[in-house]
């Protein structure tokens, strides 16, 4: 299995526990998907952005570092791609 690094960002307009709960869909999906997550962890917490995403000033910004098939990251693509808490995501495959 692959090593992969996804960095999610979320509206954080959203409370604590609301995002929390797309950060655990995300880690479920991994595994149904065949892998394993590694590391979860907010990167940061509020950022302001630069230019509107989704009509959203702002996000919180995590990062989930987890082992898998290169086919399974096809249907996080897609998981990621549906959800509208998600503002933006970005599966980059880790250096050994």
């Amino acid at each position: 299995m692959d090593k992969y690094e996804l960095v999610v960002v979320v509206d954080a307009a959203l409370s604590p526990d609301k995002r929390e709960h797309v950060i655990k869909d995300i880690g479920e999906t991994i595994v149904k998907c065949g892998g394993k997550v590694i590391n979860s962890k907010v990167w940061l917490e509020k950022h302001k952005f630069s230019f509107p995403m989704k009509k959203r000033l702002e996000g919180a910004y995590y990062l989930i570092n987890f082992e898998g098939k290169r086919s399974g990251n096809v249907e996080l693509r897609h998981l990621l791609r549906v959800n509208e808490e998600v503002l933006r995501s970005m599966i980059l495959q880790a250096q050994a």
